[in-house]
């Protein structure tokens, strides 16, 4: 209906204009004449327009750069970390870390930021004791050089230490006060039933035999219990090590003139391999060679019912420059479940056994920096590792 009304007044407006051109109108009829025109113009002149061009394709977004990326990642980790620019600008990385500068966290944020900043400069990883709102608190600091967007940079990770290292004391605590307790209650409950027993019998003038008997098994028990506490004494009061350059040659040479024979006798062997000659140990010389006996003495008693005992010590160098002793039996090896429990104080998988050898081995190793561990070899038996 647009284009009929167009084309009327388009009509009408060229027929006034064709007449006024003929000299058959006045001015007026040439003013109506334009203005008729101008509305055919405002109703939609049909002229020929330029098609729109085609929207152009929406460019795909540009990817994250390095550093977004490496935020991404440890967004939502159970770690602390940060990264620092080399313009010192620290710019947390995880919710963890922006929670431990929020209010309610460490007490002052500020300061562990330019604590943070300090040991990163520094290249100074390590623990951190950190006080928060809840005590003090320990963390462990890992350092990591970086690259991102070609300036170099250091990301930095904050651990807790103090929930899992609590949760180790306390499972440990929890181990030692079960072994205390029945290692004193066995000692003690028939020291006190035998006690109450040899009242009874001072009244009988013909119990002196059975008299003297429950006095002997008291003095036994007592005798008994006397030792533990001496035990327990010297696993608590080891002195320092003292080290030193030692000699694993002839370390290995003294072990095998003292052990070898005991165990050829009992129709057996005892291997010694130094597989690198010229191996020195910065330790304490007596303390590694008692450590060393130690193990020893428990292969002897772990192969004590297996023909032909077999016992080999090797010292190696592993990858990483560590130095490897290992010291193992071809006996029946740790009962299954029991690898985390031998190395508690007066736990013993052995009838008789003390239960101190292997707690006292470990810290005579772990003062002289050093670690001990338990493997389970392909071929049987046990094997204890000791690394430095």
């Amino acid at each position: 209906m647009g284009s009929e009304r167009w084309r009327a007044l388009a009509g009408l407006a060229l027929a006034v204009a064709a007449g006024a051109a003929a000299g058959q109108a006045s001015a007026r009829w040439l003013s109506a004449a334009a203005l008729l025109l101008l509305a055919a113009l405002a109703l939609g002149w049909p002229r020929r327009t330029a098609a729109p061009p085609p929207p152009e394709p929406l460019a795909p977004a540009p990817p994250p750069d390095a550093l977004a990326r490496l935020q991404i990642q440890l967004e939502h980790l159970p770690a602390a970390s940060w990264v620092l620019s080399g313009a010192g600008r620290l710019q947390p990385l995880s919710q963890r870390a922006r929670r431990l500068l929020a209010p309610g966290a460490v007490q002052d944020a500020a300061a562990l930021q330019a604590l943070l900043i300090e040991r990163a400069r520094a290249g100074q990883a390590g623990q951190l004791q950190l006080d928060t709102e809840r005590g003090s608190e320990r963390w462990s600091l890992a350092l990591q050089p970086l690259q991102l967007a070609g300036e170099a940079q250091v990301l930095l990770v904050l651990l807790p230490l103090e929930s899992a290292l609590e949760s180790e004391r306390l499972l440990a605590w929890q181990q030692l006060v079960q072994v205390l307790t029945h290692e004193i209650m066995n000692s003690l409950t028939p020291i006190a039933s035998l006690s109450q027993g040899a009242l009874e019998l001072l009244d009988d003038p013909a119990a002196g035999d059975e008299l003297r008997l429950a006095l002997d098994t008291i003095a036994q028990r007592a005798a008994g219990l006397q030792r533990f506490v001496a035990d327990y004494r010297r696993l608590s009061q080891l002195p320092p090590p003292q080290l030193e350059p030692v000699d694993l040659g002839a370390l290995l040479a003294r072990l095998q003139a003292a052990v070898a024979p005991s165990w050829a006798a009992r129709g057996g062997a005892a291997h010694f391999d130094l597989a690198h000659p010229g191996l020195r140990l910065q330790a304490d010389p007596a303390q590694l060679e008692q450590a060393l006996l130690n193990l020893i003495r428990n292969a002897e008693i772990a192969t004590q019912d297996t023909p032909q005992p077999q016992l080999w010590i090797e010292a190696r160098l592993s990858r990483g420059g560590r130095l490897r002793l290992t010291v193992r039996d071809n006996g029946p090896g740790v009962p299954p479940g029991l690898e985390q429990q031998i190395f508690l104080p007066f736990f013993s998988a052995t009838p008789g056994g003390h239960g101190i050898g292997l707690t006292l081995t470990r810290q005579l190793v772990h003062g002289m920096g050093g670690r001990l561990r338990h493997a389970r070899p392909l071929e049987g038996g046990a094997a204890f590792v000791l690394s430095f």
